[in-house]
């Protein structure tokens, strides 16, 4: 096993649960060095975590310190000069945070640029390390509900901001298995102005090349399942099968009703979702990196791949409601105008 140095840009709420997940794996990583452009917040998080190096640049500290994994916690709309600085100075592997862009033009650039590189990159879609979307899903693999037919997914939040964790989720519950074409519908405005900008309220179908079918609501029109306060983990998959179903949301919770469960509904609630994002699942998360930096065949589950073809079919809801069309996939040139650009001039 290897032992992986690390750099890493930013130190807010985010950030630091980064820092922790590379810390609780000190056989595995050594965090060199962070950068952030608020020294006293930079300062900060370096006291707490005793962390020795400071830069007030990416590029400084890059340079300086030659890692091994570059790791960026940033707004979206920086993806790709960070993408293309790490590249300049030869990480091996990049990890930065949902979503992949803001558009499909740096999504596709961010790909194409780390697959020429021959630069491992995932996205912190790490919410599925929790341990109910696991027992919903062995669940499915067991066979107690049958063959899978159809998923649904909703989150009270929008397209880009948890709408991106379940559509890499459905994808992982369907086994990497790739969209054939999508449909989709939105509306509202205001959400296009926002650091991580999408329609307020997006609704669409996604047809699979194995027939399975999912169903997706992501913002304020979505099935509301918990309560107000609990509104960022307020979302849900349910994988209907043949024979039951099995259901998990981010806060902990899951339930499945099955051949076996002789007509009752099994679940549990786990640790809440305040304990799982500080302790259980970025640490895990950032332990399979270094196990696929390792061993080329230990693919991470937050991969390249699985994330833009998630980005493209988040991208496709878009397009089918501003072109009024089924959007097949994988998708094609990119146009000159983001969908984002587009809908700000379509959306009343």
């Amino acid at each position: 096993m290897g032992k992986y140095r690390v750099a890493q840009v930013g130190c807010g709420p985010r950030g630091r649960r980064h820092i922790e997940g590379f810390l609780r794996n000190p056989d595995r990583f050594d965090l060199a060095a962070i950068c952030d452009l608020n020294g006293e917040r930079l300062a900060a998080v370096a006291k707490e975590y005793g962390i020795g190096k400071t830069y007030p640049d990416a590029e400084t500290m890059l340079a300086a310190e030659k890692p091994d994994v570059f790791c960026f916690v940033t707004p979206p709309k920086v993806r790709v000069e960070l993408v293309e600085l790490g590249i300049r100075h030869r990480v091996k592997a990049i990890a930065f945070e949902k979503p992949m862009a803001t558009s499909l033009a740096d999504a596709r650039r961010v790909h194409l640029l780390c697959q020429r590189a021959g630069v491992k990159y995932i996205v912190s879609h790490q919410q599925k390390y929790g341990e109910q979307w696991h027992k919903a899903k062995a669940v499915y693999e067991r066979g107690e509900i049958g063959e899978l037919v159809r998923i649904h997914a909703s989150s009270r939040a929008w397209l880009s901001q948890l709408g991106t964790h379940l559509v890499d989720y459905i994808l992982w519950f369907n086994r990497g298995v790739k969209a054939k074409w999508v449909v989709g519908h939105v509306h509202g405005r205001e959400g296009l102005k926002d650091s991580h900008p999408s329609p307020n309220y997006t609704e669409g179908e996604i047809a699979f090349e194995n027939d399975v079918r999912a169903f997706v609501q992501f913002g304020y029109l979505s099935p509301q399942w918990l309560a107000k306060e609990n509104f960022w983990t307020d979302n849900r998959i349910t994988l209907y099968g043949t024979h039951g179903y099995a259901w998990a949301n981010t806060d902990g919770d899951w339930a499945a009703f099955t051949k076996k469960s002789g007509g009752e509904v099994i679940g549990e609630a786990l640790p809440r979702w305040p304990e799982q994002e500080s302790k259980l699942l970025q640490a895990p998360y950032l332990r399979d990196l270094a196990d696929w930096l390792d061993d080329e065949s230990k693919v991470h589950p937050c991969n390249g791949d699985i994330s833009y073809h998630g980005f493209e079919i988040m991208e496709a809801f878009c397009l089918s409601a501003i072109e009024h069309r089924r959007v097949d996939l994988p998708l094609g040139e990119v146009p000159a105008e983001t969908a984002i650009e587009r809908l700000a001039k379509l959306l009343p």
